[in-house]
């Protein structure tokens, strides 16, 4: 059984109310799904606890904090097998906010923020490129990110 299966139609309003507002206060959450504050909240923790609610915070605008380059990072490795070694090498580097292992020509895709293009040359050059068994790379320079959501919920 999936786990959507095991959350109920109010745990899913809950998900699509924080999803596209995290920081609505519960007691607005819980007026809208018609139950107490205090059922939010334990609703909420539980959700936390099953690992459908997987992070919280604020997210930051790259370019307020002097990162204007957004890239993206095809990597080649020569075997498959070390995926996890370098992506723990990856980790290590700031910059790189994301990685997935992925099929087709490449077996990482990496979403790096640098503070310029002479910075992401460096990243690229000076760290990404050195890690063994890191064969090539092809980097996608975003021009501007158009959107950016969570998934449907309901």
């Amino acid at each position: 059984m999936s786990l959507k299966h095991q959350l109920d139609e109010i745990d899913l309003k809950i998900l699509d109310i924080i999803s596209r507002n995290a920081r609505m206060p519960f007691k607005d959450v819980a007026a809208e799904c018609g139950i107490s504050r205090a059922a939010v909240h334990q609703r909420v923790n539980r959700l936390i606890e099953m690992e459908v609610i997987i992070g919280s915070g604020y997210q930051i605008d790259p370019k307020k904090v002097d990162y204007h380059t957004c890239t993206y990072i095809g990597i080649f490795l020569d075997k498959g097998g070390i995926y996890e070694t370098v992506a723990e090498k990856l980790r290590l580097i700031p910059e790189v906010v994301e990685c997935h292992y992925t099929t087709g020509q490449y077996a990482i895709f990496a979403k790096v923020y640098a503070r310029n293009n002479e910075h992401l040359k460096q990243i690229l050059s000076e760290n990404i490129q050195k890690i063994p068994g890191v064969t090539s790379t092809e980097t996608f320079i975003s021009l501007e990110e158009t959107f950016k959501r969570e998934v449907p919920i309901i």
